[in-house]
This record gives C-alpha cells, structure tokens and sequence, in this order.
C-alpha cells in the first residue's frame, strides 16, 4: 500500500521557503521561522506571497513533491510539477474513452451513484448519532428526504443520456441541501442554500475551501497514477479546468460535508474566525487556517475500511485508491469503475 506523506500549507505572507541540506527552511525578514523533512512531504500548498527558491522547487519536481499556488482565499492561480510520468498508453485510452459517450455514461453513473450513495449516509449518520434529541418534525424530513435519495439512486441507472444524468444529479442535490440546516447544531452557523464563487455565509466558505483542498489531494492521486487530471467525464473538458479530479472529488464531497460539520458543531471555528469582503464574499481569516488544517490533517489520519482493496487505510489514501480503480477500469482490467460507498 502507498505510504500517506504531508501536505505542507504557508499561508505566511512574506515567507521565503528554501532547501537546506534534507530540509525546507522558511524564512521570514531573513529569519528562521520553521523548518521541515522534505522527504516526509508530498505536495506544498502556498497561500498568497510565499516565494521558493529555484533550488527547492528543482528538487520538488525531481522528485514528485507538487507545489501548488492559491491566494489568500483558496482560489487556486498556479501548479508546478515535473515531468509527466504517466504510462502513454493508459492516457491514450482515456482519451478515446472521453470521447465515446457510450463508454463515458457508465462511469458518469457510478461517480453520481457514489456521491448520492454517500449524501444518503451523512442523513443517516446524523440520524442514527442525534436521533433521540430532535423533534419529530425535523426526524420526519429527514427521514423523507433519506428515502427520497434512495429512490433516486433507481432514476440515476435509469438515466438515458448524461443531460438525464445532470438532471438526476441536480435534483437529489437540492434534496440534500434542502435538509443540510437540520446538521448545524451550533446555533452561530446559518445555511440557506449552497452558494459558491463566491461563498456568501460561513457554511458555504467552508464547504468551498474544503472542496478546493480535496480537488489538490484527487489530483495529486491521478497523475500519481498516470491520468491526465485535465480530461474528465463527468464534468467537462475546459481549458486550465482538472475535470477529471472534479469527478473523482464528486463521491467524496458527502465526506467532506460530515467534516466541516464536525467543526461547526464542536465548535472548534466560530464567527471570529471569518472575515466578509465588501463583494460580500466570505472567507476564513488567514489565521484561523492552522486551526482547519490540524483537524484536515487529523481527518486524513484516520482510518476507513474501503470494501473494493478489502482493507483498512487512513482516510486520506482514498483519493489514490479511487484512482488506481479508474486507471484499472481504463485499462480494461475490470469492467466498471467503482465508487467509494461510505457504511
């Protein structure tokens, strides 16, 4: 099984990252501020004014360590990577794949199974955790809208073509976010509907860089595994877009609503820890981004049983793992690309 290395986040403005012997130095007004094991770490993730040195970033592309830029925000500006080293052949298949809508609305459909699959669990996890504690007013819209995913998993396979398919995807979406309210405890957090570019509550500013982070991990995984990110199914082709990670994070997003629930509802963020722009847009102050990564980084730790490889794995794993199952499929080495169904 694949090791699970870091992801290292700077956020510091000003930082100036180099490599000093085995490890990455961070400098701030030419002092050391930090320092870090470069061959613990898979990826950098810089956040707004974080410079790196030519001799870091060389030793990052030689050896697989991707650096990404995003601003201050999250929106993501650039990646850097090396050489492709993806095997030719699995990419020209999945191009001539991209381009057979005969052979595109079969994974189309388990990537969409999968994510309503796991929509359905977060209504029942929550369920199962607080039933004893709500009114029967909020059980029964739960339990409604629960079954109405459940009916919708039918009309998914039912779907013809992949405008049918958008259709069926939209609606259980509205679904779902319809009793997302109901999983906010913490009477600070408001969520009307789900908003995005820009996010325009706390709630929504959360799901949004989440999502951002968890798109970095897919496809991260995918050209680990020799996918072009940038060549999708679901979603797609756009210049500068990775399509294909947006497919892959699309099971996943359930999972990463449960998280950021989890932090709302423990508390461990409150509204001081946001700030709004003018625009409207809100987003999570710059420091109160160490808090959201150590439990992002405590979440990727932890352990899950995935039912396809027959083992437990830490969490963060499962982008390569789902990877690894379309690359097979790809191939041809098992017929159907499977998805992620979280017990």
């Amino acid at each position: 099984m694949r090791p699970l290395k870091n992801t290292l986040f700077i956020q510091t403005q000003g930082a100036w990252l180099n490599k000093q012997g085995e490890n990455i130095v961070m400098n701030i007004d030419y002092e050391v501020k930090g320092r870090v094991p470069i061959h613990k770490l898979e990826a950098l993730v810089c956040f707004g004014q974080v410079s790196i040195s030519p001799a870091l970033m060389a030793h990052c592309t030689d050896n697989g360590i991707t650096i990404t830029h995003l601003n201050q925000y999250g929106k993501f500006q650039a990646r850097i990577e090396g050489a492709v080293s993806g095997n030719v052949l699995l990419r020209r298949e999945q191009y001539r794949i991209s381009d057979n809508p005969e052979r595109v609305q079969p994974i189309c459909h388990s990537i969409i199974l999968g994510k309503v699959h796991n929509q359905r669990q977060v209504i029942r996890r929550y369920l199962r955790d607080y039933k004893a504690q709500l009114d029967a007013t909020i059980i029964n819209s739960l339990d409604a809208a629960q079954q109405r995913l459940g009916y919708g998993l039918n009309k998914i396979l039912a779907a013809q073509n992949l405008p049918d398919l958008l259709g069926r995807e939209g609606e259980m979406a509205s679904i779902y976010f319809g009793v997302f309210p109901h999983f906010i405890r913490n009477t600070d957090f408001e969520f009307k509907k789900r908003t995005r570019n820009p996010p325009t509550d706390m709630v929504n500013a959360l799901l949004s860089f989440s999502y951002t982070l968890m798109t970095h991990e897919c496809r991260s995984a995918l050209e680990t595994i020799g996918l072009d990110p940038a060549c999708g199914m679901f979603h797609q082709l756009r210049p500068g877009r990775a399509s294909l990670a947006l497919d892959l994070v699309e099971e996943f997003r359930p999972m990463i609503d449960r998280f950021v629930l989890s932090l709302i509802n423990k508390r461990q963020l409150g509204t001081s820890d946001f700030k709004q722009e003018v625009n409207g847009a809100v987003h999570l102050k710059e420091q109160s981004r160490q808090i959201f990564f150590k439990a992002w980084h405590e979440r990727k730790q932890q352990s899950i049983y995935h039912e396809w490889f027959e083992e437990t794995v830490p969490f963060g794993l499962l982008p390569h793992l789902q990877a690894t199952i379309m690359a097979r499929h790809i191939r041809g080495d098992i017929d159907a690309y499977v998805p992620f169904l979280w017990k």
